[in-house]
């Protein structure tokens, strides 16, 4: 069968991450994607490392999608892509508020010429309030909200770290979050007819994925006592084959704390005087950890120590790199990754589907990282410009295709 979305068209303004990764995810359920570019293309395209004619970046985010690459400062181009977007089901943009309005391709303009548009804006603050107008990254944002200071919990003694994280979470998370409105609101239109703006803040999608919101803006002193469960307080140990893993169960809090006990089967630690409270807890800490690690040694195999924590209801995951994990045998069979085409006869390793669908299921097409301006002429020719007419905008600097310069 077709994929859930087969038959939508998506117009993607967006660029970097935020907004392609929205993209994407709706490519890959079946929509048609043109992604819109300026002259300077996607700032993705410059991204290291470069292989082929592409970057890795730009191709993770935005392989399979169709582009065309204008200039808006020229009106006859605008013209042009207010004719793509009556046409689209879903428009995706993640610049500053108001920038697209400045060139008449808003939600209202654009609702006025497809009025059952799905159009979403993604942003550091939301297009409304008195940060809406900020410059917003993901490590910025994330800094904002609370996520650096419960990720790193303390500065380096000798100063404040030279980095907040490796990731960019709060776009991703927005793209993700941008995805499932979107769905939300296809489904709306198809039951009323009607379509919608979707406002996506990143400063409020981070504050929704925070587990211990509830209890960060509450007046409780916790003490030493661990206020959520798992990845907030992930001891590290070694296995017998001498691999670091993580087990998501805090030594020190009172709830987890007889998890370790029981996997041991040492019901004698719960009464040791070291170990009687979690300030207790956390002052033996090296004390307390040593006795879970001298034990973890007696076992043989990870495989065996595996199989008595998952006893005491104990999940363990060793620490690997995205290297080993995509060659070990689960993600080959789930598919975890696949590649693309670099252009230039090699290719690239992408993430593939993180589902998989029981009435949908057939080989993955083809997905080509297209080239700046690639589709300009056939996209155009779709919206009924001649050759001529099409000659004419590459003349006056609306269309941009680098590929094209000096032929």
């Amino acid at each position: 069968m077709p994929l859930p979305l087969s038959g939508l068209r998506v117009v993607d303004f967006s660029r970097v991450l935020a907004g392609p990764h929205c993209g994407k995810h709706l490519l890959d359920l079946g929509a048609e994607v043109i992604k819109v570019e300026p002259p300077g293309g996607d700032l993705s395209r410059r991204a290291f490392p470069v292989q082929g004619a592409v970057t890795g970046y730009y191709a993770q985010q935005n392989s399979g999608k169709r582009n065309i690459s204008v200039d808006l400062n020229v009106p006859e181009t605008r013209e042009v892509v207010t004719a793509l977007c009556a046409t689209a089901d879903v428009v995706i943009e993640n610049f500053r508020p108001g920038a697209l309005g400045s060139f008449g391709l808003d939600y209202a303009s654009v609702a006025a010429v497809k009025p059952d548009i799905v159009y979403v804006s993604i942003s550091g603050y939301g297009q409304r309030g008195n940060w809406a107008g900020r410059m917003a990254y993901a490590p910025t944002v994330q800094a904002e909200v609370g996520f650096t200071r419960n990720t790193l919990r303390h500065f380096d003694a000798e100063g404040p770290r030279r980095r907040t994280d490796a990731l960019s979470h709060a776009d991703v998370y927005s793209g993700l979050h941008a995805t499932i409105a979107v769905l939300a609101a296809l489904q709306h239109r198809a039951a009323t007819g009607e379509g919608q703006y979707v406002d996506v803040a990143m400063a409020a999608v981070m504050t929704s994925i925070n587990e211990r919101v509830h209890v960060d803006l509450a007046d409780h002193d916790l003490g030493s006592e661990r206020p959520v469960l798992g990845a907030t307080d992930a001891p590290f140990f070694t296995s017998p084959e001498g691999d670091p893993f993580v087990v998501p169960m805090s030594l020190v809090g009172s709830l987890t704390f007889q998890f370790y006990c029981n996997a041991m089967r040492r019901p004698d630690l719960l009464d040791d005087p070291r170990f009687l409270t979690p300030q207790l807890r956390e002052a033996n800490f090296a004390a307390l950890h040593a006795i879970v690690q001298t034990w973890i040694h007696t076992f043989d195999t990870m495989g065996a120590l595996d199989a008595q924590f998952d006893e005491a209801k104990i999940a363990t995951g060793i620490v690997r790199g995205i290297d080993e994990f995509a060659a070990s045998e689960w993600a080959e069979q789930w598919g975890v990754t696949r590649t693309v085409s670099d252009r230039a006869a090699g290719t690239i390793t992408i993430p593939g589907m993180p589902w998989h669908f029981s009435r949908h299921e057939e080989p993955l097409d083809d997905q080509v990282p297209a080239l700046q301006g690639e589709h300009n002429v056939e996209v155009l020719t779709e919206l009924g410009y001649d050759a001529q007419q099409i000659e004419s905008l590459y003349k006056v600097g609306g269309l941009v295709e680098p590929a094209r310069e000096g032929v």
